[in-house]
Parts: structure tokens; C-alpha cells; sequence
């Protein structure tokens, strides 16, 4: 069967393990050539082995400007970069009123100012490249509440502008941007959620498809975006959640009381 992708390169940040890993052996298994970016040199090594095909890695922190221009040049093979997934993310519990600034800061340094280094020091290359697509990983808590979960949620939500953002804006120059916007799928990040039975079970019940996600899953979708058949698609959220986003977000309440106690839950003392 030919191979799709042949002749394309990609980046992935994020690349050493779950989503962004699942879309590099997408990614390669249709012919591209695929560098992986990750913190972890050992990780990267590991999944750049378990890998299919052409793939290199790049290690390095999206929260560092200097970093991702690196990661940018390293995986540039012969002038040309075509794909990007912005896939690398972090997440965190603390109700607002106990959220330390140091957090706050963390997470949305890492989702969201990690997703604007990557589009913004990809997008010329892509440009100078003849043009191709960026797809970045938001997530279900874009746009429903996540209680206790409020930095991950923001950094999702800015994301998905970012990315309307980016698409108007680039078009022009032949870049396309989407995000996909996974539901809950077993990975590093989401196993304390998928591991806990409470937790488990109130996800599945907002899902009319009554099932947890696979990395497969999304990849797939990032796939379908990165690739030709989408090339008349930009500025675009696809959800791969089963559905939930048709009901609410998940109830976690009994961990924040359990971390921080009734009355922070409530709402009844000063911020931190």
C-alpha cells in the first residue's frame, strides 16, 4: 500500500510517550520522516526505538524558547518541515483559591506558552516548506469545567484560540492549524483518572459511547488532520472523546477534599 506521508517531515513535541508518541508511529507508519521532542533523553530514545521507520529525536523543554527553535532546526531535514503536533502538556489538581502561583504558571507554561513557541517557530518553515499543518492537543476541558482543575482547563481553552488564531492568520502563507480535543484516554498524565474506579466510572457515564479512549484513537484524528484529505480544513477543534462533550465534566471532588480539605473545597478561607 503507498504510503501517504513519503517525503513529509514531521515534528512532534510531546513525542516520548502516549498521544504524541501514537502520532509519530502514525506519523512514520505512512512515511514520514518524524523527529520526536521530549525532557527525557532516555524516553525519547526508547520510543524513537519503538518506532517504525525514519525517526530522530530532539530533547528539550516547549516551555523554552531556545529549546523549541533547537528542536525546530534539529528536526528541518533538507530545508523542509511539513508536519508539526503540539503534543507536549502537563496537568495539576488545586481548587482555585489554593492554586500557588508557581503551579498556575507551570502548567500554562508548559501547554500553552509550549504550543505558541511550537507554531510560532514552526509555521515559517512549514511556510518556506510549500506549506502542510500543525494540529495541537486540547483537550475536553477546553470547554467544559473541570472543578480543581482550572490551570489545565485555561491552558486548554487558550489553546483552541491560539490555534483559530494561528489558522487565520496562516493560511495565507499555506499552513493549516486544527487541534483535536481528546476525551479521557489512559496515558502518563491521565492514569490517576482512568486508574481510580469513582473517577472512572463518573467519565464513562457522560460518555454515550461508554468506553475509554486509546492513544490510537487520536492519533488517528491527528492523522486525518496533518494529512491531504484534510486540506481544505483549518481553524478547526475535532473531538474524539465519545462523546462527552455532549454532557459535563468529571466530578473529582472527593480528591480536592481529600488534598486540601473542606473548607478550601468550599470556598471559605483566604488564598494561598
Amino acid at each position: 500500500m503507498a504510503q501517504v506521508l513519503a517525503g513529509k517531515v514531521a515534528f512532534v513535541t510531546g513525542g516520548g510517550s502516549g498521544i504524541g508518541l501514537a502520532c509519530a508511529r502514525a506519523l512514520a507508519s505512512d512515511g514520514a520522516v518524524v523527529t520526536l521532542m521530549g525532557r527525557s533523553e532516555d524516553r525519547l530514545r526508547d520510543a524513537a526505538a519503538s518506532v517504525d521507520g525514519d525517526v530522530r529525536w530532539f530533547a528539550g523543554d516547549v516551555a523554552s524558547e531556545d529549546d523549541v527553535t533547537g528542536a525546530v532546526e534539529a528536526a528541518t531535514v533538507d530545508g523542509a518541515l511539513h508536519l508539526v503536533v503540539a503534543s507536549a502538556g502537563t496537568g495539576g489538581v488545586a481548587p482555585v483559591i489554593a492554586t500557588p502561583a508557581s503551579e498556575w504558571e507551570r502548567v500554562l507554561d508548559t501547554n500553552l506558552t509550549g504550543t505558541f513557541f511550537t507554531i510560532k517557530h514552526a509555521a515559517p518553515v512549514i511556510a518556506r516548506s510549500g506549506g502542510g499543518a500543525i494540529v495541537a492537543i486540547s483537550s475536553i476541558a477546553a470547554p467544559l469545567t473541570h472543578r480543581y482543575m482550572a490551570s489545565y482547563s485555561v491552558s486548554k481553552a487558550a489553546i483552541e484560540t491560539l490555534v483559530r488564531n494561528a489558522a487565520d492568520e496562516l493560511g495565507r502563507a499555506g499552513v493549516r492549524v486544527n487541534a483535536v480535543r481528546p476525551g479521557l484516554v489512559p496515558t502518563v498524565l491521565a492514569d490517576p483518572l482512568a486508574n481510580d474506579d469513582q473517577v472512572r466510572a463518573d467519565y464513562l457515564a457522560q460518555m454515550p459511547l461508554a468506553r475509554l479512549g486509546t492513544v490510537d484513537d487520536i492519533a488517528a484524528g491527528v492523522r486525518y488532520l496533518l494529512g491531504p484529505e484534510s486540506s481544505w480544513v483549518t481553524g478547526q477543534v475535532l473531538a474524539i472523546d465519545g462523546g462527552h462533550t455532549l454532557r459535563r465534566g468529571p466530578d473529582i471532588e472527593h480528591w480536592a477534599r481529600a488534598l486540601y480539605g473542606d473548607q478550601v473545597v468550599d470556598g471559605r478561607i483566604d488564598p494561598i
